[in-house]
């Protein structure tokens, strides 16, 4: 995925800070004002009231540690009705249920570095790490971020080898094809690019999830070009078994049957998503993976040829 018109690298937009701001406006600026006067104390008050100065201290320090804690998870839900079928995800999760160190290769465009994000720990891969690692607290969990902007399968296919295969990977979710639709690429070529990359990554012996493109107003512009671009990574994840993330669908939802209003889960520009909306796509992305770690413990195996990834 791009920084559309034009295209461009990554950008973080803000600082960590403005997220906080964001999340608890109302319990963040008392705590400021204490601060402040706590910073500026009156001599003329007597000895006690330095008490009073640790305590705005410390109650800075709480809402602040709050408005982090409400970033673990956010209130999002998976798409209502509709198929949701769950794919198998063995060799990732077999890895963790034994306890055995994971690699997973968050490899794409723009919305894999996190254009949008007020900060890299909000991007999705370092959303995703921090989900899994709080699941599975003695696990050695690593998440790589191979995400380039501007990019689509011509320049990920000349960096496969060395930005995902080298690093012998447990799971790579690949996020493909924005940038094809908004550049006009010739949808048939991307998806034969797509198919000799997806039989690497199965001959590496890794799982993989394709991540489609978004729902945007970017996007919808595109609409017949996005739709089949959309239909022919389903034809690739269905031909090889392979999970597929539906992320325009699953945003789609949001706006459509769970009225979530368009600018709560898309930047200004309007394409790329924001700290929300990375959050939600990674907590949806993360239970599958954990669901596929409780069926291997439960030695529920699940066919082959029920690969396709649907959102709890």
């Amino acid at each position: 995925m791009s920084c559309y018109r034009p295209f461009c690298r990554m950008a973080f937009l803000a600082a960590p800070a403005v997220a906080l701001v964001l999340l608890a406006p109302g319990s963040m600026a008392p705590a400021r004002a204490q601060a402040a006067q706590a910073a500026h104390p009156d001599p003329a008050k007597p000895p006690q009231q330095k008490s009073l100065t640790s305590k705005a201290i410390d109650k800075v320090k709480e809402v602040a540690k709050s408005a982090s804690d409400i970033f673990n998870r956010v209130p999002c839900l998976p798409p209502k009705g509709g198929a949701r079928k769950m794919g198998s995800l063995p060799h990732v999760a077999g890895k963790l249920a034994a306890g055995e160190p994971v690699v997973i290769i968050a490899f794409g465009s723009s919305s894999t570095s996190g254009y949008g994000s007020t900060s890299p720990e909000f991007t999705y891969p370092n959303r995703l790490a921090a989900q899994l690692r709080r699941q599975y607290p003695t696990a050695d969990i690593t998440v790589v971020n191979r995400g380039q902007g501007g990019e689509d399968a011509p320049e990920m296919m000349k960096r496969l080898q060395t930005a995902v295969l080298d690093m012998k990977p447990d799971l790579v979710i690949w996020q493909v094809g924005t940038n094809a639709v908004l550049r006009n690429l010739d949808p048939t070529e991307t998806i034969k690019l797509v198919e000799e990359g997806v039989a690497r990554i199965q001959a590496a012996g890794a799982d993989l999830v394709l991540v489609d493109p978004q729902y945007s107003p970017a996007v919808n512009e595109r609409a017949e070009s996005a739709g089949k671009m959309i239909k022919l990574l389903n034809g690739v994840a269905e031909l090889r078994h392979v999970g597929i993330f539906p992320r325009f669908e699953v945003m789609r939802d949001w706006h459509e049957k769970q009225a979530i209003p368009m600018d709560n889960f898309v930047i200004a520009d309007g394409l790329h998503m924001s700290d929300w909306g990375y959050a939600c796509f990674a907590q949806l992305l993360g239970d599958d993976i954990i669901k596929s770690v409780g069926q291997i413990k439960l030695g529920v195996n699940v066919p082959s040829n029920v690969q396709t990834y649907r959102p709890m």
